[in-house]
């Protein structure tokens, strides 16, 4: 599957799953991820919850749902390879620019995963491969 195509060709809504030290888990609504030539996929985010998590223990979930009737879309299993913090790449990639006065105060993470594993949002299914 080739998930550029998908993310950018299918509408719909995002939750990434983080969890801390202590296995405590945090859900958070998340934009559609950028997807790079080599199939790894990054998130942009400030210095929340998610991101603390992040940095002791390198997995994360995505749940992507298509909008639409039914249930479709799917779910990425993750781990993080790098990040960046404020950088030129990540500003290109914003989706949404901002008046200064309205821009959130702090920094800004550019978080790069590989992808470990694509299932369907229901069901066990078959994993998908990337290509």
């Amino acid at each position: 599957m080739d998930l550029r195509i998908y993310f950018e060709s299918t509408r719909g809504h995002g939750v990434l799953a983080t969890s801390d030290a202590q296995g405590r888990v945090n859900m958070a609504i998340f934009s559609r991820p950028r997807v790079f030539e080599d199939q790894t996929v990054a998130f942009i985010m400030p210095h929340h919850l998610t991101h603390s998590n992040l940095q002791t223990k390198p997995y994360a979930a995505y749940l992507f749902m298509e909008d639409g009737p039914g249930y479709q879309g799917k779910r990425l299993y993750l781990t993080k390879i790098r990040e960046e913090q404020d950088t030129e790449l990540l500003r290109s990639l914003r989706r949404r620019a901002y008046p200064p006065a309205q821009e959130k105060p702090g920094p800004r993470f550019l978080v790069f995963f590989k992808v470990d594993k694509i299932l369907p949002l229901i069901g066990a299914g078959e994993e998908e491969a990337l290509t």
